[in-house]
């Protein structure tokens, strides 16, 4: 039956990865995949998950005899194959080698062609009269599949869903219409629509960690509830996880819309003292405004505060760009460039972190159990705070001396205070996280009495 393919014919969905459609060819014949795969000589083993498991998100690469082969089982010309496939083009260095034989080649998808995400079956049944699962490269801002009211999922993850229910959620459906808009701006902007989705969802994505500790924030929790069917329940670390990209999607898209703004910028460059540099405040026009922009008029101070984030990053690079200082270009006075530290964690790498905490606690992951996150959070701000401060100035060195030695001992000054403010905290984590007073003395080499003493007079309360 295999040699005689064309009496059924399967035809590729856009964007399908090429393993998923061999998939779909197998089923198509009442094959497993594996018989199917056989046709096929393999210079490596299909990748798969950490403790075993299939990858959904395992590619294939093809020589030139691989693809004709596929071709003839499809039934489908090789033109089409060529223009629906995202990896029908990619070749590798072990396959030119190879003639004569149709040989295969594995592959994880997100390395080939970009992040992948599960096909919507209802639209897949619509097209092709059969419920099988598809697995199709997707950019994460067009995850909303809105004919059925679904987010689809990253494939790369091993974790059973492979969507998330939005009827209850038009604002998240909505998003996704409004981001093509913001896309077009972007490229009049001559930014390029990628970079500024990534920076705004690395935002979106610290605030979702950050709101543990929001009590006023009530917008996500209610979408949260909602993707997980209801009640995300005893469930809900994991349900933070899976959920997270569908439920800060709205965000994400009015934070890049806000970015490419321009008034905004001016904000920025208002806030940074224009033509007489100084600290960015607290309360700070650019950051109020943003929050408003999110729906959340509370949100303005606890961004601002959130030194060493890439929200902060980005007003440095409009600020540093204004004053025409910086790197070469494409470094640190390119707003939209966005570290490697402040990229969004994906969810593949946020469960199989979870995974390794659940099951082994006591090891470097305690820091997170013993902490609580409200207290981590403080912390981390305190020290991203003093970096972003130091940072800042760097270039304080042109005017009269006595206001060049003011603003840098006013700065250091104030540095300082951020970093004894985080060494406090963190020295009262460990000790109510079990570490021996004595101990943490030692560490910060200080008499036992003067830090219990310090770290009891009511200098920790949640303050600076």
């Amino acid at each position: 039956m295999i040699h005689h393919p064309v009496l059924l014919r399967t035809a590729p969905l856009l964007g399908e990865t090429t393993s998923s459609l061999i998939c779909r060819t197998a089923s198509r014949y009442g094959l497993e995949a594996k018989v199917l795969r056989s046709c096929w000589k393999w210079r490596n083993y299909p990748p798969g998950h950490e403790g075993g498991g299939a990858r959904a998100d395992a590619e294939v690469l093809l020589n030139a005899a691989g693809r004709q082969r596929l071709v003839g089982m499809c039934g489908v010309e090789e033109e089409v194959l060529a223009r629906a496939l995202p990896s029908w083009a990619e070749e590798d260095a072990k396959l030119r080698a190879e003639a004569g034989d149709p040989v295969g080649l594995w592959r994880i998808a997100g390395a080939v062609a970009g992040p992948v995400a599960f096909g919507c079956q209802l639209c897949t049944a619509r097209r092709t009269g059969a419920v099988v699962r598809v697995v199709q490269y997707a950019p994460r801002w067009e995850r909303v599949c809105v004919r059925h009211g679904r987010w689809l999922l990253d494939a790369d993850a091993n974790q059973p869903l492979e969507h998330l229910d939005l009827h209850d959620l038009p604002e998240v459906v909505a998003a996704q219409r409004r981001w093509a808009g913001v896309a077009r701006w972007a490229v009049r902007a001559g930014a390029e629509p990628e970079r500024v989705f990534a920076l705004a969802r690395a935002v979106v994505a610290r605030w979702w960690e950050q709101a543990y500790g929001w009590e006023r924030e009530k917008i996500w929790p209610r979408r949260l509830h909602q993707v997980a069917g209801g009640d995300a329940g005893g469930d809900l670390e994991r349900w933070r996880i899976v959920g997270r990209d569908a439920v800060v999607f709205p965000e994400v898209v009015a934070v890049a819309e806000a970015l490419l703004d321009p008034a905004m910028a001016e904000l920025v460059w208002a806030d940074s003292g224009a033509g007489r540099p100084r600290a960015l405040p607290a309360d700070g026009m650019f950051c109020r405004r943003l929050g408003e922009r999110v729906g959340r008029a509370w949100l303005g101070p606890l961004a601002a505060a959130d030194h060493g984030g890439p929200l902060i990053a980005w007003m440095g690079g409009v600020i540093r760009q204004r004053r025409g200082a910086g790197g070469p270009p494409g470094y640190d006075n390119d707003p939209w460039w966005l570290r490697r530290e402040h990229q969004a964690a994906t969810m593949a790498g946020q469960l199989r972190a979870w995974g390794k905490e659940k099951k082994a606690p006591g090891s470097g992951t305690m820091w997170r159990a013993a902490v609580p996150a409200e207290q981590r959070r403080l912390i981390t701000s305190a020290v991203d705070s003093a970096e972003e401060q130091l940072l800042q100035l760097r270039g304080v060195h042109s005017g009269p001396t006595a206001d060049v030695a003011r603003r840098l001992l006013r700065g250091l000054g104030h540095s300082a205070g951020l970093i004894e403010n985080a060494w406090k905290r963190t020295a009262v984590a460990a000790v109510n996280g079990g570490v021996p007073l004595q101990e943490v003395a030692r560490w910060v080499n200080m008499p036992v009495e003067v830090l219990r003493e310090m770290l009891t007079s009511g200098g920790q309360e949640d303050g600076g």
